[in-house]
């Protein structure tokens, strides 16, 4: 079983920064690839950035250039650098892993507040 805890959301203003984290449980993690969604009240979950296990990443186009997403596989953990923040990425946001072998598992979230 593999368990996913988020960390590092808050309340910031816009143009300011945060940092969140991922630590996954479990000895898949570094062969598995890593999504970050985010989700706003009564919208569907909207994915933001993947990084595969080799390192590749790949982000939408409304964060590109702001958002960076890493990995450090020793440590079973995932960031996800927001910078330039803008008050439409409020959001709860999700660290997604997903198996070589298809199965998915989902954190429990972090609440990201920017304020205008």
């Amino acid at each position: 079983q593999v368990q996913l805890v988020e960390s590092g959301g808050g309340l910031v203003q816009a143009g300011g920064s945060l940092r969140l984290s991922c630590a996954a449980s479990g000895s898949i993690f570094s062969s598995s690839i890593i999504y970050w969604y985010r989700q706003v009240p009564g919208k569907p979950r909207d994915l933001v950035a993947r990084i595969g296990s080799a390192g590749s990443t790949y982000y939408v186009d409304s964060v590109k250039d702001r958002f960076t997403v890493s990995r450090d596989n020793a440590k079973n953990m995932v960031y996800l650098q927001m910078n330039s923040l803008k008050p439409e990425d409020t959001a709860v946001y999700y660290c997604n892993l997903r198996t070589i072998w298809g199965a998915e598992y989902w954190g429990q979230g972090t609440q990201v507040t920017v304020s205008s």
